[in-house]
């Protein structure tokens, strides 16, 4: 993967205490960046993952009444469940 050179400015506190967890890891500064970087997407995108669960959890009633659905039924298929019809099920 081709890599792209970024220059940040930080107090010398922030630094070192960049430099101290990189060789704590026993990674270079730029490894331990780009780790920090990596992770916190990471979370991010989890994040939004579960907000939208918990938004699909609430609001679940309201889309099932405006499409005509029972919760927790197959939008595909309206009037079942989630588990009928579908291979391996009973």
């Amino acid at each position: 993967m081709a890599k792209t050179q970024l220059n940040v400015r930080v107090d010398e506190a922030t630094a070192e205490a960049a430099r101290e967890r990189a060789l704590q890891r026993g990674v270079s500064m730029n490894r331990y960046i780009e780790e920090l970087v990596l992770k916190d997407a990471g979370e991010v995108g989890q994040t939004f993952v579960e907000a939208a669960s918990d938004f699909m959890k609430q609001y679940e009633r309201v889309f099932a009444e405006e499409f005509g659905l029972s919760p927790g039924s197959d939008p595909a298929t309206p009037g079942t469940t989630d588990h009928e019809g579908l291979p391996g099920t009973t």
